[in-house]
């Protein structure tokens, strides 16, 4: 008999993990369900050959999952492993190379992202894009630059103009991390529920999928330099609830932000850490002012 989760027991557990985006975007509709299984247990070996740094020539990470490994992993026969490899080699997802006789393949995982190019140009009359915040401080609960503008001066427009100046360069053959990231926060409600600030939600967005795309080595974030693959790897866990605690927080800040891309790619990076515990003191709040 199994027990009911409590609090956040869920979290102590380990858990394969298959992008969302598989599920959602028009050309992964086709793929199986057990294909996008298969991929997100090759996802998860990635980790283990990294670690062993298993790199070809040129520096791509590779893993080793044999046929007997899919059968047993996902208790299927042979035929149906080999078509399920098939299905990703189809579609992109992996691409196999041969090693020679009585040895496994080589499998290269493929990201499911494809590249973007967003091009950020200079405005005019501001020179480049906004300065790097010098210092930083706490706001409601978040680990947040502070900055001269006053949020609730500027109403729906308080995004600064560095947003404008963020130009994609669209080519059919590539991925728009921006669709990525509308995809993966559920846009389309984000939207609904908060119409009058569309513009806010679309800055925000543009924010997510531009530092998705980025190329740095690091990024600044509450006044430290992090390695932006990790802040990448926070960023793809953004959902819905996330964004929408970001814009509740903001919207509800009665501080002066004088670095708004700060303020909110620090709310962004810290998300996922702090929604349960903002929330959490909202509900006791409440039941405190009912009793």
């Amino acid at each position: 008999m199994f027990d009911y989760f409590y609090g956040h027991q869920s979290e102590q557990f380990t858990f394969y993990r298959i992008p969302k985006i598989l599920f959602i975007d028009p050309k992964f509709k086709k793929l199986s369900i057990e294909a996008k299984l298969l991929y997100g247990l090759f996802l998860d070996r990635m980790s283990l050959s990294a670690k062993n740094e298993w790199f070809d020539e040129q520096g791509r990470v590779f893993i080793i999952f044999t046929i007997e490994e899919i059968m047993e992993a996902l208790g299927c026969a042979k035929a149906k492993s080999v078509g399920l490899l098939k299905e990703l080699e189809t579609i992109s997802l992996i691409e196999r190379k041969r090693q020679g006789l009585g040895k496994p393949n080589i499998i290269f995982v493929k990201n499911f992202l494809e590249k973007s190019n967003f091009k950020k140009y200079e405005n005019q009359t501001s020179g480049g894009l906004i300065n790097e915040l010098q210092e930083v401080s706490k706001s409601n609960g978040i680990n947040t630059y502070l900055s001269d503008t006053d949020i609730n001066d500027i109403n729906h427009s308080f995004i600064p103009s560095e947003y404008d100046r963020i130009e994609l360069e669209r080519n059919d053959s590539e991925f728009d991390y921006i669709d990525f990231v509308k995809a993966q926060v559920d846009y389309v409600s984000l939207v609904q529920v908060y119409h009058d600030y569309k513009k806010m939600v679309d800055e925000i967005i543009m924010l997510v999928a531009d530092t998705l795309s980025s190329n740095k080595d690091t990024i600044r974030i509450a006044g430290e330099e992090k390695s932006l693959e990790v802040v990448k790897r926070k960023f793809m866990k953004l959902e819905y609830e996330h964004i929408q605690f970001v814009l509740d927080c903001l919207l509800e800040n009665t501080t002066k932000i004088r670095n708004i891309k700060q303020y909110l790619l620090t709310s962004l990076y810290n998300a996922t850490q702090t929604i349960d515990s903002y929330y959490t003191t909202l509900v006791n709040h409440d039941l405190k002012g009912n009793y």
